[in-house]
Formats: structure tokens, C-alpha cells, sequence
């Protein structure tokens, strides 16, 4: 019986991917704007009871405001910085390949858009607006916003790519 070979893995365009990353940063940018219009600071309105809220919140900190208590100056700048590299790597990495599977585009798309648009939070003013309140009995999540979602979605994608891939064989 003749061997079949395998089919062509599925790539994705870097202009797809530069959409999906604009995208998510311009959702994410809208609703930080619409929950600064609309909810006071620290309100928090219930969505589905003992579960899920919204509230507005600021994060001058990184991710589960780490590092908030840094006086402002070094925070904002250090965080600016690191952000600013991180981001400039993904970006060279994925100009750089020639060509990406599309589970692992998605991922980086969806990672390039939600830390530009956080990155933007923290270079206009200082601190990132986060509204998203998950709870469960006495279990609380720290709040985050669209652009933390799609960083740890992208992460997931490329998670799956990874977990998926053919084992490569050494050569030799």
C-alpha cells in the first residue's frame, strides 16, 4: 500500500494577522473608553449574580498589579520599556518566519494586539483601565480587561500548537 503524505499544514497570512491585532486592539481601546464613560470608578455592576461583574478599575501595576507599589516613575517607565521589547521581539519573530501555522498566527495576533493596546494604556497615561470582576463563593480573580483575555487566549493558541506538533526526529 502506497504511503500518503501528509497534507499541507495551514498558514496564516501576516495580513490577516496584523487585522486580527488591530481588531483586538481597537475592541479593546472602545471598551475601556465606554466603561470610563459609564461606570464611576470601583462601581461594580453584577452581570450574572455571585459570578460575574463589571467594575472599573485602574492597574498602574503589570498583570495582577504587580509591582503597583513601585514608586510611579520606575513603574510606568520600567513597565513601558519591557512591554516595548516583548512586543518588538513578537513582532520581529513573526516578520522574520517565513511562513506561520495558522493556530500559532491566531496566538500571536491575539498577543501583538492585546499588549499594544496595553502598552498604549501605559505610555498615554501611566496605568491600564481593567473591568472584567470574575468570582466564585470566596474565590476572587484579580480584574482585567479585553487585551489581558486576548494575551492569555493567544497564549493558549500557541500552547495548542505546541502540544500538537509533530515530534521532530534528530537528524543524524
Amino acid at each position: 500500500m502506497p504511503k500518503t503524505l501528509p497534507a499541507p499544514a495551514r498558514h496564516f497570512s501576516r495580513a490577516l494577522g496584523a487585522s486580527l491585532a488591530v481588531a483586538v486592539l481597537a475592541a479593546d481601546q472602545t471598551t475601556k473608553a465606554m466603561v470610563q464613560r459609564s461606570i464611576p470608578e470601583y462601581a461594580v455592576i453584577p452581570i450574572v449574580p455571585h459570578f460575574l461583574s463589571l467594575t472599573h478599575t485602574e492597574n498602574a501595576g503589570a498583570a495582577f498589579s504587580l509591582f503597583a507599589s513601585w514608586p510611579a516613575p520606575w513603574r510606568t517607565a520600567l513597565l513601558v520599556i519591557v512591554s516595548g521589547i516583548l512586543l518588538a521581539v513578537v513582532a520581529w519573530l513573526v516578520l522574520r518566519s517565513g511562513r506561520v501555522p495558522w493556530v500559532s498566527g491566531i496566538g500571536l495576533a491575539l498577543i501583538v494586539g492585546g499588549a499594544a493596546s496595553n502598552l498604549l494604556d501605559r505610555i498615554r497615561a501611566g496605568k491600564v483601565v481593567d473591568f472584567v470582576d470574575i468570582y466564585f463563593r470566596g474565590y476572587h480573580w484579580p480584574s482585567f480587561n479585553l487585551a489581558d483575555s486576548a494575551i492569555v487566549v493567544g497564549a493558549g493558541f500557541l500552547i495548542l500548537h505546541y502540544l500538537r506538533s509533530p515530534e521532530k526526529e534528530p537528524s543524524g
